[in-house]
């Protein structure tokens, strides 16, 4: 598989000590939220013992801080018929092989891998410890930017058009509640990769699924949370069409790309400058439009007055949300009363001027 930092889908190709974990003491959780999960039972989970795991080439770095989301990964490896728990074994030690041997890291990247037969084990040494102990993080690296303060699940498989085996997702539902009630994390902080990073992790179906999956962990803790799904940056890619693409051509022909089509179809020349812009912004290349991305393409205020290709592409989502705007370039009053429209139906402040939350919105 090539090198994952050049892979559309991630830094996937290949990506715990001791014994197997079959329950977990009472927590005593103070959040009123997860009061219905005073008491979690950990899922079996085996340890880098389990699976022979090889030595760290480095210190394992442990902070004394509880991690504040979860990160849901695919391994984009094929999606085997082998459900066994020693499939799950030789998958982990091939990820750990590659993750140290090709990409030079010190272990494994993600913290627990869950495979297609719904099997869980340990990823980094010394992450089941830190779970089980709910009050300390282990610094990872499945998600740049994150791994001081997220979790990274791998599940086994490639889910840009299949969804996970019904043994997989019911042990990733029960790894993420017990993640959940030890580190005291709302189910509304369960992200997809590509909510940080420009890559296609974890695949368009099981991306797609995160809704329910964040609904299906408050349901299993008893919470009593009301789970509101976090507003991110979309992901675009080749192939895609549409006012969203339609939208980063105008942004990429305001960031200089003057060469890009404005046609709303994502082709090899939207592919190209989509490169450009992450050898810019100095991110892995990948030629797609995302987390990363975005932030660097879109202007941190708009107001009126202003003009040119990033008034374009804001009107053009604006008319695309059924906001009467024109879609001419010039940030006149009528945009600025779309843009407070579209603010108060979202419950943000309604100033009139396009800010980052507020493009978020719009792209949403």
């Amino acid at each position: 598989m090539s090198n994952p930092a050049h892979n559309p889908f991630g830094r996937r190709a290949f990506l715990l000590g001791g014994l197997t974990v079959t329950a977990a003491g009472a927590l005593g959780l103070a959040d009123p939220l997860l009061a219905g999960a005073a008491e979690s039972a950990a899922p079996p989970i085996h340890g880098t013992g389990a699976w022979g795991a090889r030595a760290a080439s480095g210190g394992i770095s442990v902070l004394n801080s509880r991690p504040v989301k979860i990160i849901v990964h695919h391994t984009a490896t094929a999606n085997v018929t082998d459900y066994s728990l020693a499939r799950a074994f030789a998958l982990s030690r091939s990820i750990q092989n590659y993750h140290m041997d090709s990409n030079g890291w010190i272990d494994t990247g993600q913290h627990f891998t869950n495979s297609r037969g719904g099997h869980i084990t340990e990823g980094r040494h010394r992450s089941l410890a830190a779970l089980n102990g709910g009050t300390q993080h282990v610094v990872s690296a499945h998600t740049s930017g994150q791994n001081n303060v997220a979790l990274g699940i791998e599940n086994e498989g490639l889910y840009t058009s299949v969804g996970p085996t019904t043994a997989q997702w019911n042990s990733l539902v029960q790894l993420c509640k017990y993640m959940c009630a030890q580190y005291r994390i709302p189910a509304s902080q369960i992200f997809g990769h590509r909510d940080f990073n420009n890559t296609a992790c974890p695949g368009n179906v099981l991306y797609g699924r995160l809704p329910e999956l964040r609904r299906a962990v408050a349901a299993a803790m008893g919470s009593r949370e009301k789970i509101v799904d976090p507003v991110t940056w979309p992901l675009l890619q080749p192939g895609d069409r549409g006012e969203k693409v339609l939208a980063a051509q105008r942004l990429l022909h305001h960031a200089g790309e003057r060469g890009v089509p404005l046609d709303g179809v994502f082709d090899q020349r939207t592919d190209e400058a989509a490169r450009r812009l992450e050898v810019r912004i100095g991110v892995a290349e990948t030629g797609l439009v995302g987390a990363e991305s975005w932030p660097a393409l879109v202007p941190a205020a708009l107001r009126k007055g202003d003009r040119g290709d990033a008034v374009h592409a804001a009107q053009l989502l604006l008319v695309a949300a059924g906001l009467r705007s024109p879609a001419d370039g010039e940030f006149t009053e009528a945009t600025q009363s779309a843009v407070k429209d579209l603010q108060a139906a979202q419950r943000i402040p309604a100033t009139g001027v396009i800010d980052l939350l507020t493009w978020q919105y719009l792209l949403r």
